[in-house]
């Protein structure tokens, strides 16, 4: 990991523990909201109770269930949230999202066949997963020359190939997913498609998308600096002996294994790797050693609030949190454009 200057060490920690504090509190209000709220004077006995790994009163249960999903939701939304930095800085192109390469596309193939077979949910699950890696391995096997294998993609970080085969790719996903749900039974249509908006209804507590997401931050927070070069131009970051080549495997993979962990939680949950970002470079800079730890803790806390709401607005009736997602991020979106438009005037 770089070294950071003192203030911009400060600066850093003040960040970072600012996010969390709110990181928190966005776990706290989810586990307490819903359509049978959970009174703040049995929140220490619950959450003891949920600690204890046996939740034995009617609030200890709530809460278990609120704060497996809440847990869900900020992996899910972290891991968007970071795959989109990298993907960013992969592709050097601020409009491209962890979804650009067709990741989610091969995910869904794989979701909605368990699901069109009336598969178990760990199933679906696994046929996410295998559609999200089976996708990135092809794609790695077609376009490897521009992730470094080629002189020309390593001097100047183009990315030309690699967009355009994962378009491709995106493309004939798409088309068996509208095969799929055209021949689906009317009995399953609806959980195909509530998958492909985004929806993390039953999602609990699960080890795998901490476990990838905490090393996923690790390993990027050695490569900041790196990518702060890179981010400038291949040039400047082969001239001072990074290894640009490498660079781009571990953000092709890095990315795409987040991609997979969270769509294979949430389904095909849209904006998150786009708006956050966008929202954290506009508030705290492009710097990396502060964007990758701020869009983490950011693109969590997002998806939690937005799940929340999606439990809480129409309750007991629950929306697919996709839907929030979109409907925030359109406008956030279309604001940060206006305000980069305005800067560069």
């Amino acid at each position: 990991m770089s070294v950071l200057p003192a203030a911009s060490r400060t600066r850093q920690r003040v960040i970072v523990l600012v996010l969390t504090v709110c990181a928190l509190l966005a776990l706290a209000a989810a586990g307490l909201a819903g359509s049978v709220p959970v009174p703040v004077a049995d929140l220490p006995q619950a959450l003891a109770s949920v600690l204890s790994g046996a939740p034995d009163t009617m609030s200890a249960t709530l809460l278990d269930l609120r704060l497996g999903r809440a847990s869900a939701a900020f992996a899910t939304g972290a891991a968007l949230a970071l795959a989109g930095v990298m993907m960013q800085a992969l592709v050097r192109n601020p409009l491209a999202d962890p979804y650009v390469l067709g990741v989610s596309a091969g995910a869904a193939v794989g979701a909605l066949a368990a699901l069109l077979f009336g598969a178990a949910l760990w199933m679906v699950d696994l046929g996410a997963l295998t559609g999200a890696v089976g996708i990135s391995l092809l794609l790695y096997l077609l376009a490897r020359r521009d992730l470094g294998g080629g002189r020309g993609a390593v001097r100047t970080g183009e990315s030309g190939v690699l967009l355009l085969t994962g378009v491709v790719l995106a493309s004939a996903c798409m088309a068996l997913v509208t095969l799929m749900l055209s021949v689906a039974p009317e009995s399953r249509l609806r959980g195909m498609v509530f998958w492909m908006i985004g929806d993390l209804a039953g999602a609990s507590w699960r080890l795998l998308p901490w476990a990838v997401l905490a090393a996923a931050v690790l390993l990027a927070l050695r490569r900041a600096r790196a990518l702060n070069v890179m981010a400038l131009h291949a040039d400047a970051a082969v001239a001072l002996g990074i290894d640009v080549a490498a660079q781009r495997r571990f953000l092709f993979l890095c990315s795409g294994l987040l991609t997979a962990c969270a769509v294979t939680t949430g389904g095909s949950i849209g904006f998150v790797g786009l708006v956050v970002p966008h929202a954290c470079r506009y508030a705290f800079g492009p710097d990396h050693r502060i964007l990758l730890p701020a869009a983490t803790l950011v693109g969590g806390s997002f998806l939690v609030v937005a799940d929340t709401l999606a439990r809480t607005v129409l309750a007991p009736q629950q929306l697919p949190v996709g839907v929030l997602t979109s409907l925030i991020g359109v406008p956030v979106f279309l604001f940060q454009l206006h305000q980069l438009h305005l800067r560069r005037r």
